[in-house]
């Protein structure tokens, strides 16, 4: 269980900048053209589909940081949560003897 939550937390690290890196590049007004920025819009575009429209500031910049902002957060928590109760039930799973230690 342990390793899973690793696992968990590691993806869930990737996605959170992944979307930090998207809401940067439009904030700089990054070259859409560019073949790195086009792959991080696109990624980061596809995962806060979810939170599209959550908010509706009047401009552009404040309406991707502010919905996009979002589901950082809200990816970040999930992932955090999901992690958390991974390592809780391999520590369960330990007997509550803790975790193993090489020495």
């Amino acid at each position: 269980m342990f390793l899973l939550a690793r696992i968990v937390r590691l993806v869930t690290l990737v996605v959170v900048a992944f979307i930090v890196a998207g809401i940067v590049l439009h904030l700089l007004d990054a070259n859409s053209g560019n073949a790195i920025v086009s792959f991080v819009y696109d990624v980061a575009g596809w995962l806060v589909t979810p939170f599209k429209n959550v908010f509706s500031p009047s401009g552009a910049h404040a309406r991707i940081a502010a919905n996009w902002g979002l589901a950082a957060v809200v990816y970040a928590i999930a992932g955090a949560l999901i992690a958390g109760l991974l390592g809780r039930a391999g520590a369960m799973s330990l007997g509550g003897r803790g975790r193993a230690r090489a020495v």
